[in-house]
C-alpha cells in the first residue's frame, strides 16, 4: 500500500515538474517580444487606473454614488471605455451618467487624466448634442 502511495506521489510530482519546466511549457520569445508584452500590460494598467480615476471624479462631482452612476463602459474593460489617447501622456474620457434607479442618462462628464494620476474635470453638466448639425 505504501509503495502505491509513493508511486502515485512520484508520478504526480513528476507530472507537475514537466508542466512547469521552461523548455517544454513556455514558447521561446525574443527580448523585444517580452518588452512589447510588458509595455502593453503596463499601458493597460495605466489606462485602467485612469478610467477609474475619471469615473471617481465624476462620482464626486455629481454628489457621490447615492446620487450618480456612470455608464457601464466606465466599469468594464478599459480599452473599451469611451476615451481618447491625447498622445501626450493623458487620456480624455467622455461619458454619461444617471441617477440611481433611473435608466435615463442626464449628465455628461469629460475628464482628462495624466499617466501620473492628475485629474481634470473638463466638463460636467447636461448632455450636449453630439450632432450639432
Amino acid at each position: 500500500m505504501k509503495l502505491n502511495i509513493r508511486l502515485a506521489c512520484l508520478l504526480a510530482l513528476s507530472t507537475l515538474a514537466v508542466g512547469v519546466f521552461p523548455a517544454s511549457s513556455n514558447p521561446v520569445r525574443s527580448p523585444q517580444t517580452q518588452l512589447n508584452e510588458i509595455t502593453v500590460i503596463s499601458n493597460n494598467i495605466e489606462l485602467n487606473r485612469a478610467k477609474n480615476l475619471a469615473r471617481q471624479a465624476a462620482e464626486i462631482a455629481n454628489g457621490g454614488l447615492g446620487k450618480y452612476r456612470a455608464e457601464a463602459a466606465m466599469h468594464g474593460v478599459s480599452s473599451q471605455s469611451p476615451f481618447v489617447d491625447n498622445g501626450n501622456g493623458t487620456w480624455t474620457f467622455t461619458f454619461k451618467g444617471y441617477k440611481p434607479g433611473s435608466s435615463v442618462y442626464t449628465v455628461e462628464t469629460v475628464v482628462t487624466v495624466s499617466q501620473e494620476g492628475r485629474v481634470t474635470v473638463d466638463y460636467n453638466g447636461p448632455i450636449r448634442d453630439s450632432n450639432p448639425f
